[in-house]
């Protein structure tokens, strides 16, 4: 039987660090809806077909993925298996799958969500991408009615969607115009939308052309367009959202992205109307979103590394996948999947369309966003973005400054990794 287990992030280090018992496969797993106990149930079935073997889904705070998760791999006590963001960024510790899978099927089913997980001459299959989001805003409908102000099109840049989100604040007494999540995965698309290209003629990291977004970011966030505590009341890389903000309907537009989906259809019902409506333009002619999501990954440290492949190709298979999809109400990076539609269950037509407008966002998702995503230095830059923008909106240096440490920074990171 699988047994869903709920851990804190200070007791996380004491459980996985406990040896595993014959065929106990660990699998640590973050649920930004209801992933974790989703993967628990379905799992249930492969235990009934492999008897003797016990996958245990330990349930934990996204931090403890971002923090946690990668000491523990270093110093050898990490789990079996666990669902990471940080793709590229871990690839070190990955069990490679190759010997234990069909490429061939895997090729067809994941097609450039495999590039992601591969690092240097590490060419091999190591991930399973089971959870494609895209980056974009949510829009509160009813505000903007009330507001008696028409809502931005496809087309709108940045500066319109400010305007407009000013005016909706201001004549329905809206606390907050505008917000985007604290993190650098979440700037990227708009700052590539404003110019920034993220590498070097070398495919090395770079922040060349970062500047305009921030210095326009900035600005909003001192000028009460943006909800400046996002960004302004933590400090160094913590990650903050927006989203019970815009849920409690103190937030007219809110950048974040299509895994805050179930949310929005589960908490804020029919208290006011939502929807999707992508990502604004920027001056550098794009209307890019940033890629992104979860996969799911084994690590070489296994005790059983046959078994750990096993769990992970079973949830590769397109019923299996799809079911999953379909249950989490997630977008599928199964090929299989994704072109034969997703019926989500359980969601409401407001969720339904949501889904649907935020994969039609996908073409417009910019070759360096994808580049970007599976970059292995994108966690470091990612932390970098977010602590200089950070002390640029509250005074500790100006968005010069910033900018130009934030190339420092870089450097150094660089220089660590080599």
């Amino acid at each position: 039987m699988t047994h869903l287990k709920l851990f804190g992030t200070t007791a996380l280090a004491l459980t996985l660090a406990a040896p595993a018992m014959a065929q106990e496969i660990r699998f640590m797993c973050y649920s930004d809806g209801n992933e974790c106990e989703v993967y628990d149930d379905v799992l249930s079935r492969f235990e009934a077909a492999n008897p003797g073997v016990d996958v245990i889904v330990d349930v934990v705070p996204y931090q403890a993925i971002l923090e946690n998760l990668p000491v523990q791999l270093a110093a050898g006590t990490g789990p079996d298996i666990a669902k990471v963001t940080d793709l590229g960024g871990l690839n070190q510790y990955y069990l490679d799958l190759t010997p234990h899978i069909d490429t061939g099927y895997w090729d067809e089913s994941f097609g450039g969500t495999l590039g992601w997980y591969r690092v240097g001459d590490r060419q091999g299959y190591y991930g399973l991408h089971s959870q494609l989001t895209i980056t974009g805003a949510f829009a509160n409908a009813t505000l903007f009615e009330q507001a008696g102000v028409a809502m931005p099109g496809p087309t709108a840049t940045w500066d319109e969607w400010a305007a407009a989100s000013r005016a909706v604040a201001e004549a329905t007494g809206t606390p907050f115009p505008m917000a985007i999540d604290r993190s650098g995965h979440r700037v990227a698309g708009p700052a590539i939308s404003y110019g920034a290209q993220y590498f070097d003629a070398d495919g090395n990291g770079s922040f060349a052309g970062f500047d305009a977004f921030a210095e326009a970011f900035v600005g909003w966030n001192n000028d009460g367009t943006f909800a400046r505590d996002v960004w302004a009341s933590q400090g160094g890389a913590t990650y903050q959202d927006a989203a019970q903000e815009f849920i409690n309907g103190q937030l007219v537009f809110y950048y974040s992205g299509s895994w805050q989906v179930g949310r929005m259809d589960s908490q804020v019902g029919d208290l006011f109307d939502w929807q999707v409506v992508g990502s604004p333009c920027g001056p550098a002619g794009a209307c890019s979103g940033m890629p992104g999501g979860a996969g799911i990954v084994g690590f070489e440290q296994t005790e059983h590394p046959e078994m750990v492949a096993a769990v992970i190709n079973y949830l590769a298979q397109e019923d299996v996948y799809a079911e999953v999809a379909a249950r989490t109400r997630n977008l599928p990076a199964h090929l299989g999947v994704a072109s034969k539609g997703v019926a989500f269950e359980g969601a409401s037509p407001a969720a339904q369309a949501a889904l649907n407008a935020f994969a039609a966002d996908l073409p417009d998702v910019s070759p360096i966003a994808f580049a970007y995503q599976g970059y292995p230095m994108n966690r470091a830059m990612f932390g970098i973005t977010v602590e200089r923008l950070s002390q640029a909106i509250v005074g500790e240096l100006s968005v010069a400054d910033a900018a130009a440490r934030m190339g420092d920074d870089l450097a150094a990171a660089l220089a660590e990794s080599k």
